[in-house]
């Protein structure tokens, strides 16, 4: 089958579209015959080896999350999962494939009416949505900026914080344009990718750190928290703290958030109830874009460009 790979790490142009075998599940395992793949933040990080001290070699197949139908099951899964439309999980990769391996409990049925195309798109970025707002304890009446909100994860923490009722939800954007959708999701304040102009957040949900990160704790209300959910703009600088500590009587709080930390049968939860929600309405999956699998590399030479608005999607 085919499959992209990282052949080099780095630019867009160091992945490759390879064969590689068919992959047969094992125990407590499905297989999915794909017809849609989300392409993450996350794995434009992997690509440009901004994570190479986690493991990730040459030859790895990017992707996490892809939606399909069940075709063959390993020892110990029910049978009646063949045939059914889902949502898995892959894990650290192994998404950019015609046929993916996921484990059971990483399995999520798909509502008849809900899009495979929408799926990959709420599927990882609701759940990371979800639960960073409430790693930052946010509670309703609270105020919210969201720093990179034109990702598919941004999208989906603007319309949650709305969703939870959020008393203002500024976002940071590169756009007139791209304002105006968030503002069509929810957002209530439209600032530059700097934050200029901004008052104090009670939340700062940040999917971008980077080098700019010391630069948002002044954006912090007292006892402010700030909640780092991607690295899509690279590492903060090693001295981020310096700014943090300049507010020490503000009673700040930094923290990271991993999905990886909450329990399966929570996180599964959050899709089930997204999905739903979607279907009547209530969310909204922005797909930026469709592509072929075979052009992988051409998603990922629009995110390094910062055109997408939503998510990219690769069909096999």
């Amino acid at each position: 089958m085919k499959a992209v790979s990282v052949e080099t790490f780095g630019d867009p142009d160091g992945m490759a579209v390879v064969d590689v075998a068919t992959p047969v599940p094992g125990r407590g395992q499905v297989l999915v015959a794909v017809e849609a793949i989300g392409v993450g933040g996350v794995d434009a990080v992997i690509r440009r080896g901004t994570l190479a001290g986690y493991g990730f070699q040459k030859g790895h197949v990017l992707g996490s999350e892809v939606a399909g139908t069940v075709t063959a099951v390993g020892p110990g899964v029910d049978t009646s999962w063949i045939g059914q439309r889902v949502w898995a999980f892959t894990g650290r990769g192994g998404g950019y494939v015609e046929q993916a391996i996921a484990g059971v409990e990483d399995v999520v049925p798909l509502p008849a009416t809900l899009s495979v195309e929408d799926a990959v798109t709420l599927g990882s970025s609701g759940v990371v949505a979800h639960f960073g707002l409430a790693h930052a304890h946010f509670t309703p009446g609270e105020s919210v900026l969201i720093r990179g909100a034109a990702g598919s994860l941004g999208i989906m923490t603007v319309q949650l914080a709305a969703r939870a009722g959020a008393s203002a939800i500024a976002v940071t954007t590169s756009s007139v344009e791209r304002g105006h959708r968030l503002r069509e999701l929810g957002a209530t304040h439209v600032l530059n990718r700097a934050g200029d102009g901004s008052t104090a957040y009670d939340v700062i949900v940040d999917v971008i750190a980077g080098p700019d990160l010391p630069s948002f704790f002044p954006k912090l209300a007292p006892n402010g928290r700030l909640v780092l959910v991607g690295l899509v703009g690279g590492p903060p600088p090693p001295d981020f703290g310096t700014a943090m500590l300049a507010a020490f009587q503000q009673s700040l709080s930094l923290a990271t958030f991993s999905a990886g930390t909450v329990p399966k049968a929570a996180q599964q939860a959050v899709r089930r109830d997204h999905f739903a929600a979607t279907t009547r309405g209530e969310l909204h999956s922005v797909v930026h874009e469709v592509l072929p699998l075979d052009q992988a590399a051409i998603a990922h030479h629009k995110m390094d460009a910062g055109e997408v608005f939503g998510r990219i999607v690769l069909k096999p």
